[in-house]
């Protein structure tokens, strides 16, 4: 006998108790990498359920951060989101209305364009009354040390874990050397700019983002046009950070056309800052290098549970030699891909 699904019975509670009626729930296997997705029909009604990773596992309140943005984008207007219908704090929902799209498969310019548009829309939001309720994105770097010091936190993390050989070959042997030549680079790269690499960003230059923003985040509507989801880490940022992340992001590899277009965007976009475009020329491998160690997050335990809730199906065995070989492949390609 299949044993109850006890996460779909709290789904369908919650959804009782948030629409006041019974409703059919499915779980998607398409959603997010940390947290679990349902769709759910009430009569002719349809909405996306989504439950959050716990805060005894991750103390980032990642619900209200992603309902806070939500209605901060629908306060001014801003109509290629979800909208939220409710909240379940105690229990970790959040009730968003259905996008009825599909992932987005192959891009056109016109879609790296309707990205740097949304951009734009979300970076107008910094001057506005409500900004300043919003958190700073998960994970800010608003310093070239503030870089050094998270990639340097993950490599210490991944290499206190026991048992991996091909893990700390690769780190000790590979990362480690790329990451001490990037991190000087950078130090002579951002000096010959005239700026500081310890002085955080002030915040005039600052700007609101939807930190881990891109394609893989994105869905192709019916009409064709892009609609924007998972805003989970939206927040006070420096846009350099944004803008590197979608450039390299390995969730969505872009061609060097297109990371050219897009870079041009984002230089275009945050023109006011005249060192938005060093500080990316001297920090973007930086970024690349971070990446390589998120990318080996399945190793880490508790990271592992996470995959798991979202509804990873392979073994943690196969998971973990997948992301290592991604790792080593990205590293590998990283300096055609800053260098653009």
């Amino acid at each position: 006998m299949t044993p109850p699904d006890r996460t779909l019975a709290q789904a369908q509670d919650v959804v009782l108790g948030l629409l006041g009626q019974p409703a059919e729930i499915e779980r998607l296997s398409t959603g997010g990498r940390n947290s679990r997705i349902y769709r759910v029909r009430a009569g002719d009604r349809q909405f996306a359920l989504k439950q959050y990773p716990s805060r005894k596992d991750d103390p980032r309140n990642r619900l209200a951060t992603e309902v806070g943005a939500l209605k901060l984008m629908e306060r001014y207007r801003i109509d290629t989101v979800p909208r939220v219908v409710g909240v379940d704090e105690d229990r970790g929902f959040s009730l968003l209305s259905w996008i009825e799209g599909t992932a987005v498969g192959d891009l056109a310019d016109a879609d790296l364009d309707a990205a740097a548009g949304f951009l734009t829309s979300v970076h107008e939001l910094r001057t506005t009354s409500w900004a300043k309720e919003q958190p700073f994105a998960a994970e800010a770097c608003l310093s070239g040390a503030e870089i050094e010091r998270q990639i340097g936190e993950r490599l210490a993390r991944l290499r206190h874990i026991p048992d991996e050989p091909d893990l700390r070959d690769f780190l000790d042997a590979t990362f480690t050397p790329a990451f001490e030549a990037g991190i000087a680079a950078a130090k002579t790269d951002i000096k010959a700019a005239g700026l500081d690499f310890t002085a955080d960003l002030p915040q005039e230059w600052q700007t609101l983002v939807p930190s881990d923003f891109g394609f893989h985040n994105s869905l192709r509507c019916q009409d064709g046009s892009l609609a924007f989801v998972d805003f989970e880490y939206f927040g006070w940022d420096d846009p350099v950070k944004l803008t590197a992340d979608i450039l390299l992001h390995p969730g969505r590899v872009l061609t060097a056309p297109q990371r050219r277009r897009f870079r041009q965007a984002a230089e275009w976009l945050y023109r006011e800052d005249r060192s938005f475009a060093p500080r990316l020329n001297a920090y973007i491998r930086l970024f690349g290098l971070r990446w390589v160690l998120i990318l080996l997050n399945e190793f880490i335990p508790e990271r592992w549970q996470r995959r798991l809730l979202a509804g990873a199906t392979e073994s943690w065995t196969e998971a973990k030699a997948g992301q290592l070989s991604r790792a080593k492949e990205f590293l590998a390609g990283l300096p055609a891909k800053v260098e653009d």
